[in-house]
């Protein structure tokens, strides 16, 4: 599969796609194990570090990766469908602050990631070029089914970025 084209995702994605590498399912099929196992390797007493006021802890921060990749595979999935409607945006701060993420058991929500990815592997491993090429309205931005891959596997790289730059 091609990268997607400019055209193909808003350009405040760009960041996100830049990171990922030409084999995008290979990627996401990488980060389903690697992740998880970065988040098991830290010492219990990160889940609850914050690095600075007013950021999110490290299990908020997997609950937005958790929320964000459900947003993003659902709008996949409207759009691969051909399914027209126009996808709504979503405050992240909103969501991280109504979730409840921050009182839930860290090794439960890395397990939560995990079985999430894998389950949507099963989704992006399916589609078709005709699927890959198909395009949608979401957040009142065109984006194809390809950005939404890349844009899934660039906003792990992104955060995971931040978690090793941040809060180890």
């Amino acid at each position: 599969m091609n990268r997607p084209q400019p055209d193909e995702y808003a350009s405040y994605y760009n960041t996100y796609i830049q990171t990922v590498g030409d084999n995008v399912i290979a990627e996401l099929e990488g980060q389903t194990s690697s992740f998880p196992d970065l988040l098991s390797s830290l010492p219990a007493e990160k889940a609850d570090y914050a690095y600075a006021p007013g950021k999110w802890t490290l299990k908020q921060l997997l609950g937005h990766l958790i929320d964000t990749e459900r947003i993003m595979t659902f709008r996949l999935l409207c759009i691969a469908r051909k399914d027209q409607t126009l996808l709504p945006g979503f405050d992240e701060n909103e969501y991280a602050d109504n979730s409840g993420y921050a009182n839930q058991n860290f090794g439960k929500l890395i397990e939560e990631f995990a079985v999430l990815r894998r389950a949507n592997m099963y989704l992006f491993r399916s589609l078709s070029e005709e699927e890959l090429s198909l395009r949608g309205v979401a957040n009142n931005n065109r984006v194809s089914v390809k950005a939404l891959l890349f844009i899934i596997a660039g906003h792990l790289n992104h955060h995971r970025r931040i978690i090793t730059e941040r809060y180890l």
